[in-house]
């Protein structure tokens, strides 16, 4: 039992100590895997319907560089061009909010604190989104060097397709030769062990693209009705971080509140609207989408995710939010492994000898914990 425990963490542990190691020559192998896993179902759909693995896989690579180019042609320029006019405003947006802080609230403030108190709400308020700027910076700085360090981003785009049809063609191959590696007597615990962590992760990945996907698109068409400045920018980007929970929403919310106190006072009516296209998109997304798309086959916890997502990023860039949340799923596995095979080992169901066998009036724990 020690072993069949064990070995598995040591995998991981290994897996984790050779994606560091590596890290800066990785990530363009990492994508392509990455393309294979979640091309492979309609690969295996379209050989289903009678065509070759191979044509299969050419039909399919095909149509997603030519998406992803229409994307990068069409999308990019125009986001970059936001960007940069957004990142120009944000000091007027600052400095407005400021004084509309002291014009609203500078008389409760007042009363209450006095003019120290107003000038220094005033002040942490510019530091507070100083310091949210200058960690966002530095984020993105860690996630861009960490990716680039020997590698460029044509080696991305060079190398990626490569890895993804080779890897595609043979899915199914080196599926069923990992599998005739594993001993005979461990085979069913480690295909159902397998089985889990791509059902954990198929459906996290797949379920919650189609939530950012879906958010986005919401987002930016609520906000652009509304007539929020920026607001295209702002909800794509927020529909494109709801893939860490709560945090895309709750930083779109900020943002465009911030934006539509500037645009729309003194006009409540309109900064209500704006704050009614985020609820409204979290009322969607946790009654009808993630229950339906994601769900809790996952066994992934929101805060297990975002700390997966935070922690990978800082270690190994980019690399590190790709592969995240699938060894999120992994360790959540092995894990529920580990407690199943104590619950049924004799350390739990004997108790200690000294004290004897634990009373049966107890309720008994759930072999299902989730991680």
């Amino acid at each position: 039992m020690q072993r069949q425990v064990l070995y598995p963490f040591a995998g991981v542990a290994l897996l984790l100590l050779g994606l560091y190691v590596l890290r800066d020559v990785l990530l363009p192998f990492v994508v392509g895997a990455a393309l294979a896993y979640l091309l492979d179902p309609l690969a295996d759909r379209l050989q289903r319907f009678g065509l070759g693995r191979l044509g299969a896989t050419i039909l399919i690579l095909t149509l997603f560089v030519l998406v992803l180019g229409l994307v990068l042609i069409i999308a990019v320029p125009i986001a970059v061009q936001q960007v940069v006019k957004f990142a120009e405003q944000v000091p007027g947006y600052v400095a407005r909010l400021q004084a509309l802080l002291a014009e609203h609230g500078g008389p409760i403030l007042r009363e209450f604190g006095g003019e120290e108190a107003l000038g220094q709400i005033q002040r942490s308020l510019g530091d507070l989104v100083g310091q949210g700027a200058n960690w966002v910076t530095t984020f993105v700085r860690s996630i861009w060097s960490g990716s680039q360090a020997v590698i460029g981003v044509l080696s991305i785009f060079v190398v990626t397709p490569v890895v993804a049809f080779y890897l595609l063609v043979d899915w199914d191959r080196m599926i069923a030769t990992i599998d005739g590696w594993v001993p005979p007597r461990n085979r069913p615990t480690v295909r159902r062990l397998g089985h889990e962590m791509d059902g954990a992760v198929s459906g996290f990945v797949r379920g919650q693209t189609a939530v950012c996907i879906f958010l986005g698109v919401f987002y930016a068409t609520g906000l652009a009705l509304v007539g929020l400045n920026f607001g295209i920018l702002i909800g794509l980007f927020a529909g494109l971080i709801s893939f860490i929970p709560y945090v895309g929403s709750l930083t779109g919310l900020l943002l465009s509140v911030g934006v539509a106190l500037v645009q729309f006072l003194p006009d409540w009516s309109m900064v209500l609207a704006t704050i009614g296209v985020f609820f409204v998109g979290q009322f969607i997304e946790g009654n009808i989408l993630s229950p339906k798309l994601v769900g809790a086959s996952a066994g992934l916890h929101p805060v297990w995710v975002m700390f997966a997502l935070l922690a990978f990023g800082s270690l190994f860039g980019f690399l590190g939010l790709l592969l995240a949340v699938p060894v999120a799923a992994m360790i959540g596995v092995l894990t529920r492994f580990a407690i199943e095979r104590y619950q049924e080992s004799p350390l739990f169901l004997d108790g200690d000898p000294k004290v004897g066998p634990p009373e049966t009036t107890l309720l008994p724990v759930s072999k299902k914990a989730e991680v």
